[in-house]
């Protein structure tokens, strides 16, 4: 696996906007990716927030170049890392919808380029990551371990909560070999 140094956060709600920001604080490009232009736009602007974001560091770092904003998947084709932090809201039989996991999933698929690391980090049930991301993931014959990496972290973020921030909350990762 090679050193990172390009991550992009697909989905800036309440876990990737704080991702981003903290990658982008720790040295890295990072570009946040969102579908929604509106939001994207609102981000740019440093408006709607969510409350865990710091919207003087997320200045800084846009400012700094190191934080970019886009409703286009297009920035995978040069990353190191994806992280995958869409929504899973629960359907009408109270089971997490995967339609957003799946979509980002395809979308990440048709760009991924050789050796990148993609990680979810959407809340969900276990398995996922390997039921879902993994067969998408691998079509054209890719092989994880070689071709890509894939782990799974689940988000640790209690929204609102400034005593438990993404600095001092510790993190499980689990890889798919």
């Amino acid at each position: 696996m090679r050193e990172f140094e390009r991550v992009c956060v697909v989905g800036l709600g309440y876990v990737g906007l704080p991702l981003a920001v903290e990658f982008a604080k720790a040295g890295l490009d990072v570009t946040g990716i969102d579908l929604d232009e509106g939001k994207v736009r609102a981000i740019g602007e440093g408006r709607s927030l969510p409350p865990d974001v710091d919207a003087e560091a997320l200045e800084r770092e846009r400012l700094s170049g190191r934080l970019k904003v886009e409703a286009s998947y297009d920035p995978v084709e040069g990353s190191d890392a994806v992280i995958i932090c869409v929504p899973t809201p629960l359907n009408p039989s109270r089971e997490p919808d995967l339609s957003h996991v799946r979509s980002a999933a395809e979308e990440v698929e048709k760009r991924l380029p050789k050796g990148c690391l993609v990680v979810l980090e959407s809340t969900t049930y276990p398995g996922t990551t390997e039921e879902v991301l993994l067969p998408i993931l691998s079509r054209g014959g890719r092989k994880v371990g070689e071709d890509f990496f894939l782990a799974y972290s689940p988000e640790r973020i209690d929204p609102g909560r400034r005593d438990y921030t993404l600095r001092n909350t510790p993190k499980v990762v689990a890889g798919v070999t």
